[in-house]
């Protein structure tokens, strides 16, 4: 058994250690449906604003913030805002995450994830990567997300689509997991109205985990 962190991946390797392989075509039917779903979803005239405020000062100085003054001024404070911390789910951040998936025993800290679990996760869902300024700083955000990722897919036996994002500056990608077959969305610039697509997307996000993988 090899060990290995998630921080030692790009996608090349996964795919090549993991035989899976990346869908290109946008319209891939789970992607799909999760950003069709995400247009359903209701913004409130108060979340409207809440986007805005926090959007304003990413403006101004998002793309020379830290991963951790991107992560506290605009990433968690987004998320908290869609509201999926409740009595059976939770967003969790910097928690450790292992799993065998094939020959490899594959670890590291998740920035983020989505899971069961009140004081700490349990079941995850959702796994999210990396707060960072550019693909320069210490491994590749989209691996990582991935690689943690296929950790939770090989602990559900496949069973069911496992979600993620990983974030590069003001980027961010939405990534569906199923099977051998991975698809990334196109990029969500947060500075721009889009802010409002990637918030439907984790309200989309939410209304799938609560109906579809609980």
């Amino acid at each position: 058994m090899q060990t290995a962190t998630f921080k030692q991946w790009t996608l090349t390797k996964l795919d090549n250690a993991f035989g899976i392989k990346q869908i290109y075509d946008m319209d891939y039917d789970l992607l799909k449906k999760w950003q069709d779903l995400s247009k359903t979803m209701e913004i409130t005239p108060y979340e409207n604003q809440q986007l805005l405020d926090l959007q304003q000062p990413l403006k101004w100085g998002g793309k020379g913030w830290n991963e951790y003054e991107l992560e506290n001024k605009f990433i968690s404070p987004v998320f908290m805002a869609a509201k999926f911390d409740d009595l059976t789910i939770g967003y969790f951040l910097e928690r450790p995450l292992k799993g065998v998936v094939g020959d490899y025993e594959l670890s590291g800290i998740v920035d983020g994830m989505i899971a069961t679990g009140v004081r700490d996760p349990d079941k995850p869902f959702f796994c999210m990567h990396k707060y960072k300024r550019s693909v320069d700083n210490e491994g590749q955000p989209d691996a990582q997300a991935l690689a943690a990722m296929l950790v939770v897919q090989a602990d559900e036996n496949g069973r069911k689509p496992i979600y993620g994002l990983y974030i590069v500056g003001l980027i961010w990608n939405f990534i569906v997991l199923n099977g051998n077959e991975y698809c990334i969305s196109q990029n969500y610039d947060a500075s721009n109205p889009e802010i409002f697509d990637m918030f439907g997307m984790l309200k989309a996000l939410k209304h799938i985990i609560k109906t579809e993988l609980m």
